[in-house]
């Protein structure tokens, strides 16, 4: 075979492979890289209103971010966000995330230990049977919920009492029962866990 000719196939196999591999699909830790302006590297939270991800189920999070495509769960951008993956895609990412370690914020937040105190009895009498390990069990249905940060547990039970969520049954009768302080407390006692 003449050398040009060679030459000729040499790039073009070159060329053609090159183009198979920008057509490639995202890798799991190249999507989980576009969740990091609010989740944080990794899935772990440095900001307030966003929760950490990192050590969440993977079923837990392809339900919540299905939920956010359809609408059924309340949102700013999540909704938004959501619909540009595809189930592929979401499936990546919640596989990611359930292999990356949780970190607690619990020692970069500033928080009453009245309150914590207080908290813990209303969690042990109201909450435990649902969220058990004090709200840190990576396969409960809400996800882990005892060492997120305090805002951002505050404004989810906001959007849950104000009905912009939706609370299961059990979850609402106990919260109905709760006042302010109460609600305040078992939060700060969530937000404590290490």
């Amino acid at each position: 075979m003449p050398a040009k000719k060679s030459h000729a196939m040499l790039m073009g196999s070159v060329l053609l492979l090159g183009s198979s591999q920008l057509m490639a699909a995202p890798s799991a830790s190249m999507l989980a890289n576009t969740c990091a302006g609010c989740h944080g590297t990794n899935g772990v939270s440095t900001g307030p209103a966003a929760p950490t991800i990192a050590g969440k189920s993977a079923e837990y999070i392809k339900e919540v971010m299905e939920y956010y495509k359809d609408g059924s769960r309340h949102s700013t951008i999540m909704g938004r966000i959501a619909k540009g993956y595809s189930d592929e895609e979401v499936a990546l990412m919640a596989d990611y995330y359930a292999k990356q370690k949780f970190v607690s914020a619990a020692p970069k937040q500033k928080l009453d230990a009245d309150k914590i105190k207080a908290g813990k009895k209303v969690y042990k009498k109201n909450c435990a049977k649902c969220h058990d390990e004090n709200g840190r069990l990576p396969d409960d249905d809400s996800g882990i919920l005892g060492g997120q940060w305090l805002p951002y547990l505050q404004y989810t039970m906001q959007d849950y009492r104000d009905g912009r969520q939706e609370m299961t049954k059990k979850m609402k009768k106990k919260v109905d029962k709760l006042d302010d302080a109460q609600i305040e407390a078992v939060l700060q006692f969530f937000a404590s866990q290490d």
